[in-house]
């Protein structure tokens, strides 16, 4: 995020051509009319209310976040529906982790793909969530009311929890409806969402992971792609069109509106608009949270995750019930494992640093002239907060990838330890204080009776490998043990350093055999004839439990009034920012899983001195990178057989090539996954599913000349379920314009 200062705009304006391009912005649906000029000019043909509105049906209404049923406005990834029968589409790695979980070594959905030729064969997916927005509002005046500037941040906090829990609940009473107030702009304007959230969302069809993964980590955050990147789900309601749990009695969501689907031209410079739910970005962070993120989180997170990652490649290469196991935990660990590095390349690259500190000296020069003190005292506040906390975050990384997120099995003992003891001490009172923090885990009330654990159990252990397990935890207590700041390491490492001299397969083969959690019989013989105390002497209890601990109290390190500083000194940063820039450029507030739209336009690229990038990849490019060798580059045979009888059905271009995927300069991240790409006539023309290296500086400055969101082609998407599958039945429901 840049801030311009009026001169420069200027200087822009005169000697930027009068042609619409896209710039920074996630724009709130309620607010594009602002934006509308602009987006004529690129394209655009309906009106504002063709997007967002709250009378008629619009564009909105088929756009889905896809989301867990615990975390009802936590969106991992985006969908959109495509037919009058609540048929969605996203993207393949979004519906990868329920592909994984209904494959079997018969059923190997992730390796053959799955398709529903009828509804009855669609599988449900417990849990899995789509959420839909019915409305939006800007509250900030109502939550605003009790709030002054003198009052501490932890006043503050408490004064606005309160404010916004009135507001949701008024919001949604007497309806079915959910409602959250999300902060924009780090707490200077407060927005209302109500969502209508469907529970019975089913898997349809997935083309296999040679396909909807094709290039795999080598490709991933990079162009050109030829991953065929989509999957479909089909959301089911009451009878009554109510949301609703899973039932056999359940119908096909009616929606208020759904997308054309495109299986026409498409030209550079086409009109593209993103719609979805794009998770976080930080393009106000300054340079001292970027120093941080460059230096701490990314860093570490890469170097870490490496041990992991290589250890889950030869262990998932080497047997398919281990490939099938731990392919979704493999791609969310690889995903931001490659993220991270190729961030940091691109933040040198573009000395992101640099232009951070110029938006520094820019806001310090305006700070001076103003009366209220908290603009100057901003970003000295911040520097301290950053400061103070750097050894904290650090250690923090290394607790958390190495031990509570790298091996499983500690953080679950310790967290199962706890819901266990709550429920055999639930009639000890010296007991319950302990176990308050766990309340609810369960949804049940504490009892001496542990039945209920088993699904959870069971759940636990159908994706996990003791032999994968021991190997993880060797290798990354070795390697937190030789990395992190001695002061920060938890004692049971040091230990385990002093008894066994450095062999941690050693140590990691003796704390596993003595634990009830190392492997579902253990602990399933335990849950029969269940003894506290056994609870409280098991070793990965004791080490879940440390680790933990050590992480929290890493937070309490740093001093209450400094983190509240930094928190009120970011806040103070980001509403000088948006004062400095109103009525030179319009900005949009960082992403935080709420409906977004950006626009832009069907773009190829120049990334470096003599390199240009076409819009859009063929068919050609796949055969092309073809390498038996290789699990990311191999082909299906019935891919090839169709490409060489040149059986493109109804989908090839003008040139009787077949399109794969294209680009756009659409302003994406994550979240955005499975986004709908739609044009100026709002017809779906393909998916967003990933980024390219050369500006992921984006979630934290944008780069208008180099970012690109990259897209399967709707074209694609459609041969593949017609042509490839035969899956005729989906393309009869919808409604595809040629």
């Amino acid at each position: 995020m840049k801030i311009r200062t009026l001169v420069i705009a200027l200087v822009l304006a005169t000697l930027m051509p009068s042609v619409a391009r896209a710039d920074e912005g996630m724009w709130l649906l309620s607010l594009i009319g602002k934006n509308y000029d602009d987006m004529r000019r690129a394209g655009f043909q309906l009106t504002p209310e063709d997007i967002y509105s709250v009378n008629q049906s619009c564009l909105k209404d088929a756009i889905v976040g896809l989301g867990n049923a615990g975390q009802p406005f936590w969106h991992f990834c985006t969908g959109e529906i495509i037919s009058n029968k609540g048929l969605v589409s996203t993207n393949h790695h979004c519906g990868y982790g329920k592909l994984q979980e209904h494959s079997t070594v018969e059923h190997d959905y992730l390796r053959d793909g799955f398709w529903a030729y009828t509804m009855e064969q669609e599988l449900p997916n417990p849990g899995l969530t789509a959420s839909i927005l019915v409305r939006m509002e800007d509250v900030t005046a109502k939550v605003m009311e009790s709030i002054t500037d003198d009052m501490s941040e932890s006043d503050r906090s408490a004064a606005l929890r309160k404010a916004c829990k009135e507001i949701e609940e008024k919001a949604v009473e007497g309806t079915q409806y959910n409602a959250q107030v999300k902060s924009m702009f780090n707490g200077n304007q407060f927005f209302l969402f109500v969502h209508i959230i469907y529970r019975d969302v089913r898997l349809v069809g997935a083309p296999p992971s040679s396909m909807g993964k094709f290039g795999g980590d080598t490709d991933n955050w990079s162009w050109p792609r030829h991953t065929c990147d989509f999957s479909m789900f089909r959301i089911y309601t009451a009878p009554d069109g109510s949301p609703a749990d899973y039932s056999k009695d359940n119908v096909p969501l009616t929606p208020k509106h759904h997308l054309p689907v495109s299986a026409g031209e498409l030209n550079d410079g086409d009109f593209a608009m993103v719609m979805g739910f794009p998770g976080t970005t930080d393009r106000f962070l300054t340079s001292y949270g970027l120093a941080e993120t460059m230096d701490v989180t990314n860093k570490l997170r890469y170097e870490i995750r490496t041990v992991k990652i290589n250890i889950l490649r030869d262990e998932m290469a080497a047997d398919q019930a281990t490939r099938i196991k731990y392919a979704s935990k493999y791609a969310s660990c690889s995903n931001y494992w490659k993220y991270s590095n190729e961030q940091n390349k691109a933040l040198r690259n573009l000395n992101t640093l640099g232009v951070k500190q110029q938006v520094e000296q820019e806001y310090a020069d305006w700070a001076r002239f103003q009366r209220n003190p908290k603009y100057n005292d901003a970003l000295g506040l911040i520097r301290e907060g950053y400061a103070s906390r750097r050894d904290a975050k650090e250690a923090q990384m290394f607790l958390y990838e190495g031990i509570l997120s790298g091996p499983e099995a500690p953080l679950f003992a310790a967290q199962m330890s706890r819901v266990i003891k709550s429920r055999l001490t639930a009639d000890q009172p010296e007991e319950k204080g302990v176990m308050q923090k766990v309340k609810g885990m369960l949804g049940k009330k504490a009892t001496g009776d542990l039945s209920a654990l088993r699904p959870s159990v069971a759940n636990f252990y159908k994706d996990y490998d003791e032999q994968v397990e021991r190997r993880l935890a060797a290798a990354l207590f070795g390697y937190v043990y030789a990395h992190i700041d001695a002061a920060q390491c938890p004692e049971f490492l040091l230990k385990a350093q002093k008894k066994y001299k450095g062999d941690w397969e050693k140590y990691v083969d003796n704390l596993y055999s003595k634990s009830i959690f190392a492997n579902q019989e253990s602990l399933v013989k335990f849950l029969d004839k269940p003894i506290v105390k056994q609870v409280d002497d098991d070793p990965l209890v004791k080490a879940g439990n440390e680790a933990l601990e050590k992480y929290i109290a890493l937070n309490e390190s740093v001093p209450r009034q400094t983190r509240e500083s930094l928190q009120r000194g970011i806040r103070s940063f980001t509403d000088g920012v948006l004062q400095i820039n109103d009525g030179k450029k319009l900005m949009a507030p960082d992403a935080n899983s709420t409906i977004r739209l950006t626009y832009g336009n069907v773009m190829s690229y120049d990334p470096k001195d003599g390199v240009s990038y076409h819009y859009y990849t063929t068919m050609d490019g796949i055969l092309q990178k073809e390498d038996p060798e290789n699990a990311e580059f191999n082909v299906p045979a019935r891919l090839k057989e169709l490409y060489k009888a040149k059986n493109f059905g109804s989908y090839a271009n003008r040139k009787g090539e077949m399109p794969a995927c294209f680009i756009t300069n659409n302003d994406i991240t994550g979240g955005n996954s499975g986004s709908p790409v739609i044009n100026g006539k709002g017809v779906l023309i393909g998916l967003a599913f990933d980024g390219n290296s050369e500006a992921m500086s984006g979630d934290i400055d944008f780069e208008e000349n180099l970012q690109r969101c990259i897209c399967l082609d709707s074209r694609y998407m459609l041969w593949v379920i017609d042509v490839y599958a035969g899956a005729r039945n989906l393309i009869e429901e919808m409604d595809i314009v040629r």
